[in-house]
């Protein structure tokens, strides 16, 4: 049985045996207990994570016919396959579970922040990104690459870059390098007003990047606040622990 690859999916299949056992070494360094997979598509991880012992597995595939062909290629995934978009999915078990996938490009940040809204039960994430998104997420402050995502991830998740994939590791190549990074919950949260203050001040913030911090966040702050000397920095300055901080002081 044949499938094809749908552009429109951002599909681009993993074929390198080696970079699949990389990954399946990582969720195993996690010994989970439950598990799902984002985007099997034609199996290349899902083949090793189905031989894992004492694993509740579960895999999120919206092409049908991946479905099918999953189906018909490993009989024992029957059962634990949810047929839909996992943007439009509820959590797939009622415990903590972990997350792993070569997530299709087009929506890899859109996961990311619903996983996020899952964050009190997920875990640990390791997943497969276009190596701009990987490095962005685990960027720090005072580089180019650190913004929204890069903050939001980092208040709840401590981020570690695993590896570069080659675009020849998959069928049909993208036309970017890839990365594997790990995401596990933070040892230390910042305390914060709230998540949605943090999570408005943070985007606001980004929204206007190359201009100072008080001309990008005027309208949450009270005119004296902003005279404090922080707001003479650029967003891209400010720590994690800053951005959290200055929740307390909106308006």
């Amino acid at each position: 049985m044949q499938y094809t690859l749908k552009k429109s999916l951002g599909q681009h299949f993993l074929k390198d045996e080696n970079i699949c056992r990389r990954i399946v070494d990582a969720v195993l360094e996690e010994h989970p207990q439950c598990l799902v997979e984002i985007g099997p598509g034609g199996g290349a991880l899902t083949k090793y994570l189905l031989q894992l012992p004492h694993v509740d597995f579960k895999a999120v595939e919206l092409d049908k016919e991946k479905v099918d062909f999953l189906e018909h290629t490993y009989p024992s995934i029957k059962g634990k396959l949810i047929h839909e978009s996992f943007l439009d999915s509820s959590v797939p078990f009622d415990q903590h579970f972990m997350v792993v996938g070569n997530f299709p490009y087009n929506i890899s940040t859109q996961i990311l922040f619903k996983l996020l809204d899952w964050k009190e039960q997920v875990d640990c994430i390791v997943g497969m990104f276009q190596k701009e998104v990987a490095q962005r997420v685990a960027a720090k402050e005072g580089s180019k690459t650190y913004g929204i995502i890069s903050v939001l991830i980092q208040a709840y998740f401590d981020v570690e870059y695993l590896f570069d994939v080659s675009e020849q590791c998959f069928n049909p190549p993208p036309k970017v390098k890839s990365g594997v990074i790990k995401l596990k919950p933070a040892a230390h949260v910042p305390e914060m007003a709230s998540d949605k203050k943090f999570t408005l001040l943070v985007k606001t913030a980004f929204n206007q990047r190359r201009k100072m911090l008080r001309n990008g966040v005027r309208g949450l702050f009270d005119e004296e606040f902003l005279k404090d000397e922080l707001f003479n920095k650029r967003a891209e300055q400010l720590s994690v622990q800053q951005f959290a901080e200055l929740t307390f002081k909106m308006k």
